[in-house]
């Protein structure tokens, strides 16, 4: 089982969010977007969006931080094991708990929201619920080990870390992965299954850049103000019954202007 979650699970779901992004790209570019509902509610998505989205960029940084930047060379820049043991606490709650509390708004403006709710699709539903799971079991292997947890908490640099590199070296280190905390491994699995989905969701906009903004022509909009004109013109159509040559109609007058 070991080899199974931690050597063989890992590289499908990897493969997975490869390939599929590859395929949305190519088939599916129009419907490459976040899918904003802005036009439909706004006061709560105005609070609860930066929330979510800023928490959850702090909490990506702090996954990276501690993932993949081994511990001795922190330790070289003179931030000792408990130094940043107490910064990775204290700060990855912070951004969690700003994520979280983002999350459960976006959550209660999609279903109380009558205009939200409908416009939702299964495929929204699918986001949300392999978003829910990663979030929720983070919350509870940060409190259970890290805050609430014995010895000043679990040292995941010497073995979350440490296999998650091996992975990119091909040469996965499973037994490193045998002793972690339920806790902690049920996060990974969800995290994996969470990248696994991610190309079929509205989830793809996190991997775009408004590169193009920069370039694109400007957008002409019509003035509120009314036109101004040297003689102002009767709206309507020039009647079908003038003429080209004299510009009157059958009766003598003189034909409007459109």
């Amino acid at each position: 089982m070991d080899v199974l979650f931690w050597g063989v699970f890992p590289y499908i779901c990897i493969t997975l969010l490869v390939a599929g992004l590859i395929w949305r790209y190519r088939s599916d570019q129009y419907g490459w977007t976040s899918e904003s509902s802005q036009l439909r509610e706004a006061k709560i998505l105005r609070l609860a969006s930066p929330l979510f989205h800023f928490g959850i960029l702090f909490v990506l940084v702090g996954h990276f931080m501690g993932l993949f930047i081994p511990d001795w060379m922190t330790e070289a820049m003179g931030v000792t094991q408990h130094q940043y043991h107490l910064l990775a606490t204290f700060g990855g709650t912070a951004a969690g708990i700003a994520a979280v509390v983002g999350f459960i708004g976006l959550l209660w403006r999609r279903f109380v929201n009558h205009s939200v709710r409908f416009a939702t699709t299964a495929r929204d539903l699918v986001a949300y619920i392999f978003l829910a799971i990663p979030l929720a079991l983070g919350a509870i292997a940060t409190a259970a080990n890290q805050i609430f947890g014995a010895d000043g908490g679990y040292n995941y640099r010497k073995t979350i870390s440490v296999w998650l590199r091996s992975l990119f070296m091909l040469q996965p280190q499973v037994d490193l992965m045998a002793n972690v905390p339920l806790s902690f491994k049920l996060h990974i699995i969800a995290g994996l299954l969470l990248l696994a989905v991610w190309p079929f969701t509205r989830l793809v906009h996190v991997l775009s850049a408004p590169v193009g903004y920069v370039t694109r022509p400007p957008i002409v909009y019509r003035s509120r103000r009314p036109a101004t004109a040297a003689s102002p013109e009767k709206p309507g159509w020039t009647p079908v019954r003038a003429t080209a040559a004299g510009g009157e109609d059958a009766g003598g007058a003189p034909a409007q202007g459109a």
